[in-house]
């Protein structure tokens, strides 16, 4: 008997909809952001597999997912993660195939209490058992940014930037993004995903994945600034945030402790900075 195999998830699906608007009905096909967990596990030489987080996330870039997301977490640093592959285990369903990643990390790993138990988080959840800066700053594996950063005038050009490379916000409406920027405004990668913190994670594992250093200037974030993300930025290096949102409390402490730029509200004739 010949074993099915799986069939990758891609970041979106079909759905038929009923628009309604004064006096019409119009039936057509629409497509929804595709939402779907992922199980990263992490194995060292000394340490077996053993998973560390579930989340929910937008399937692509799964390995720069996970790399970005071991950083950010201060479970290893850029040039220590060895090898990021699909689980092939046996006992895994065929919807499990590319539902769970397994990142092998160079020298010893010691998983902090908090990914011990069996870790999960939604799509919008960032920050695993985090509850004061101090902590948020120890795991940080890089050094505070010490190049330019983008100035007032840049800065409210960056969104749009952003938003011309968003491409599955243009077909769903229903994902976030994120992107580094230099500070001359050069837009260099972007990525997007239903969490806010996975679009993070995936630039930043996808400059791990490269072999190029994750600092950069600046993180462009499509949506508002929550404590777990300048707790990203701050792991990877980044000199400045700029978001089209709000931060909130934590963020901005966190960024001022950081010395993280943090500019919120920002369109092409307006940004505060906090």
């Amino acid at each position: 008997m010949t074993t099915q195999r799986a069939r990758r998830p891609g970041p979106s699906v079909r759905t038929r909809v009923v628009e309604h608007t004064d006096g019409s009905e119009v039936r057509r096909e629409d497509r929804l952001i595709t939402e779907e967990p992922l199980e990263i596990r992490v194995r060292s030489a000394s340490v077996e597999p053993r998973r560390a987080w579930v989340t929910m996330r937008t399937p692509g870039n799964d390995f720069e997912l996970a790399a970005g997301w071991l950083v950010g977490e201060g479970l290893a640093v850029p040039t220590g993660i060895a090898q990021v592959a699909y689980c092939t285990d046996a006992d895994l369903a065929p919807e499990q195939e590319f539902n769970v990643v397994t990142v092998t990390v160079a020298g010893p790993l010691a998983l902090p209490h908090r990914h011990e138990a069996s870790s999960a988080g939604t799509s919008a959840c960032g920050v695993c058992g985090k509850d004061s800066v101090v902590e948020a700053l120890a795991t940080r594996t890089a050094r505070p940014w010490s190049g330019p950063r983008p100035d007032a005038s840049v800065v409210r050009r960056l969104p749009e930037a952003l938003r011309e490379r968003q491409t599955l916000f243009a077909r769903t409406g229903g994902v976030h993004a994120a992107g580094l920027a230099d500070a001359d405004g050069a837009v260099s990668i972007v990525r997007e995903d239903v969490g806010r913190h996975n679009a993070v994670d995936k630039v930043v594992g996808a400059r791990v994945l490269a072999g190029e250093p994750v600092a950069s200037a600046c993180l462009v974030l499509s949506g508002r600034v929550g404590f777990e993300l300048v707790q990203k930025a701050a792991a990877a290096g980044i000199g400045a945030i700029v978001a089209v949102g709000a931060p909130t409390s934590l963020a901005a402490r966190l960024a001022a402790e950081a010395s993280i730029d943090l500019w919120g509200f920002t369109s092409a004739g307006r940004t505060v900075r906090y």
